[in-house]
């Protein structure tokens, strides 16, 4: 009797796997509609790049934005932060000078002032 219910519930598990199998191959093949109504959805900007162009004198804020730190963070983060931004747009890499010339513009402001 226990050999019986055991080989029946070794049948059972077996047409159900295989029945969840053809459902599976069924409903991979059949795309999924969903009636959503239109809702508006919001408007995130989630750059966080300045997307003004360059003032003609450079400000203690130009400066902070150009190199992605606080106008008045301390020497080892203006200087960390013009490395990261250098190893990225050095001329030698492919990088324009001017903006190169901008950069390093931005540490000196930043390190001389405090």
């Amino acid at each position: 009797t226990t050999a019986v219910l055991v080989g029946v519930g070794l049948a059972a598990v077996g047409f159900g796997g295989r029945l969840a199998m053809n459902l599976g191959k069924r409903l991979k093949d059949t795309p999924l509609k969903v009636n959503l109504p239109n809702l508006p959805l919001p408007k995130f900007d989630f750059n966080t790049y300045y997307k003004g162009g360059f003032d003609e004198k450079m400000s203690r804020r130009e400066a902070g934005l150009i190199l992605g730190v606080s106008p008045f963070a301390d020497k080892t983060r203006i200087q960390a932060a013009h490395k990261r931004i250098m190893i990225l747009n050095h001329p030698d890499r492919g990088g324009s000078p001017y903006i190169a010339s901008r950069i390093n513009e931005a540490k000196d402001l930043l390190d001389k002032n405090p």
